[in-house]
């Protein structure tokens, strides 16, 4: 029994995965995945990477948007990407998930307990699992299921492992500054230089390395020493993203096309709407960082910040004020927030991008994705400080896993294939959106393809839906979504797609001022992309396309969705209409001639 009560924690979260395994094997792929940005995006070019043999190729091209170099996709020295290398694409998503939650669990865990190794004044060597006293066991129990609450927040699906993974860098890095006590440097050096191949650059690296450039100079001031150990760590960890991200950084430095981000509107706001913005990001975060901690863990820690700081005040100790940890969190939450509505201010925006060049149209708002991870750790030192029984700190931590796992959201697949499924199965009701399976209509493509005697590397656009679509299923095109590729690509793109831009100004303006999807859009309607077995958002059957151009650069076929009305006068020939007993799709598929 004192064995069971001792690893609670453990065994709940490999149960909790155990029970995800069995979820998705019983569900399969047709479980609904979130799309945007995920199935319209990341798991197509992981399918291009892997349909071409292109993962570790130099000087090729992918197929998509004209033929765009591969070094765009992701690298292939990231965790992430072997996983698309190894499995097929639903597992490897699936696995990913898994692993997500594990190394969120396994960092959240060891950052924590070491941190309370240190303030409770215990050895190192006096602390091994058989000699933690109760309550030391009771805050590991508490920390494992704080990173179980970390691993299931509903994150970017594509950089979960990179969410995950923050303790895990804080914890190496802490280890290199307290290096002389645990003698282990070269080890842990090692591990900071391979951290990236579980992180990101961009999303992810370049804050950790702003952040350590500023705990370095801190600890500087503080010590009145140089931390030699963590100057040695920033070069580390630099030198790790530019190996692991070499084609990223091939890019940055080397390369002087100009891309759709330097002409890229970010959506400057005025400065009243900036400070709701920020007000909004601190409380609701944002889409890729969708924690929901409003409904439980904000409160619980607002609460807190209060009663901690109004203690402070009446025992007029105001230096409490400043060392406690609490409110170190309490403020990067808050800085955070500020840079994220900052970003959208003209007058920052433009300053930091004539200080610094390389940075414009750089997000440095993604400080933002930052925030989960500390709102978790301010929501665990609440339920380790508050004097209450075990049960009720248990149940806390158990009450905020369960507001995430319940709360419908944009990436919570587990809600979403759950509810989908219960509502087909049990209560028979057809779902409008579509599962991984109906999304990609493997077999549908497959037959359309053999009918119409496709050949690879024949350019191709989508009409109605994705060209996420057809580059899962070994179709080539001209179309395409990426925030990164050439601004004279999406000039020459423009001309295919201006009778449709002329018509519509907000179609205009999202592609003008922004160009990441490089779509066929209606003239009339706000949007014919649709993820949903239904069309019922289409008016007007009608291509408004220059299909000169299109041909010019290259289009032998265009995949639709819709029947379209005036293809005659496009000069298109329809080959045929498909469809597929697994697929809820119709594909009209015309040739331009």
């Amino acid at each position: 029994m004192a064995a069971l009560k001792k690893h609670i924690s453990l065994i709940l979260v490999a149960l909790f995965v155990l029970a995800v395994a069995i979820f998705y094997a019983i569900i399969g792929d047709n479980s609904y995945i979130a799309v945007h940005d995920n199935l319209d995006l990341f798991v197509a070019q992981f399918a291009m990477l892997k349909n071409t043999g292109t993962f570790f190729a130099h000087g090729v091209s992918a197929p998509f948007l004209g033929g765009i170099s591969r070094d765009v996709l992701p690298s292939e020295f990231s965790l992430y990407t072997v996983l698309y290398m190894i499995f097929p694409p639903f597992a490897a998503y699936v696995i990913g998930y898994v692993l997500k939650v594990l190394i969120a669990v396994f960092s959240m865990r060891l950052l924590i307990v070491d941190v309370l190794k240190d303030r409770s004044g215990k050895d190192n060597k006096n602390t091994r699992a058989g000699n933690e006293d109760e309550g030391f066991a009771e805050a590991a129990n508490i920390a494992t299921l704080v990173g179980l609450l970390y691993g299931v927040l509903n994150l970017f699906p594509a950089f979960g492992i990179s969410f995950a993974s923050i303790p895990l860098i804080v914890f190496l890095l802490r280890r290199i500054y307290f290096s002389p006590r645990y003698g282990k440097s070269p080890l842990y050096l090692l591990l900071i230089f391979l951290y990236p191949f579980i992180s990101y650059f961009s999303y992810f690296g370049f804050f950790i390395i702003g952040y350590l450039f500023f705990a370095i100079i801190w600890l500087w001031i503080k010590d009145k020493k140089i931390p030699v150990g963590l100057v040695k760590s920033i070069l580390v960890l630099t030198i790790g993203y530019v190996i692991m991200e070499y084609r990223l950084f091939d890019m940055m430095l080397f390369s002087d096309t100009v891309t759709i981000r330097e002409t890229m509107d970010p959506g400057f706001m005025p400065g009243k709407d900036v400070v709701h913005l920020i007000a909004d990001a601190f409380v609701n975060g944002m889409m890729h960082a969708d924690d929901v901690h409003k409904f439980f863990v904000m409160p619980v820690c607002v609460i807190y910040f209060f009663f901690l700081n109004i203690r402070y005040i009446v025992k007029k100790n105001a230096r409490g004020i400043f060392k406690d940890i609490y409110n170190l969190g309490a403020l990067m939450i808050a800085l955070n927030a500020v840079v994220y509505g900052l970003y959208y201010f003209e007058p920052v925006n433009k300053i930091l991008g004539t200080v610094v060049p390389p940075l414009k149209g750089f997000q440095f708002n993604r400080t933002i994705f930052f925030n989960p991870v500390i709102w978790c750790l301010m929501f665990f030192i609440v339920v380790y400080r508050v004097k209450v029984h075990a049960i009720v700190k248990y149940a806390a931590v158990l009450a905020a896993i369960a507001i995430v796992l319940l709360t419908p959201g944009r990436y919570n697949d587990l809600y979403t294939t759950a509810h989908h499924t219960v509502r087909a199965q049990v209560f028979g009701n057809e779902n409008d959106e579509l599962n991984f399976r109906e999304f990609y209509s493997t077999g549908l493509f497959e037959k359309i393809k053999k009918d119409i005697g496709y050949a690879d590397g024949e350019w191709s656009v989508a009409y109605g839906m994705h060209p996420a679509i057809l580059e899962y299923n070994g179709i080539s095109t001209l179309d395409g979504y990426l925030g990164f590729y050439p601004q004279s690509y999406k000039d020459s793109f423009r001309k295919v797609i201006a009778p449709a831009l002329d018509k519509k100004e907000a179609i205009r303006a999202y592609f003008d001022d922004w160009g990441a999807r490089c779509y066929l859009y209606s003239g009339t309607d706000d949007s014919i992309v649709m993820a949903t077995k239904s069309m019922t958002g289409v008016t007007d059957n009608t291509l408004y396309a220059d299909t000169a151009a299109l041909r010019d650069m290259g289009c032998k076929y265009i995949f639709s969705r819709i029947d379209l009305s005036n293809a005659d006068d496009l000069s298109l020939v329809l080959m045929g209409d498909y469809t597929g007993e697994n697929s809820p799709y119709t594909i009209y598929v015309y040739k331009i001639q």
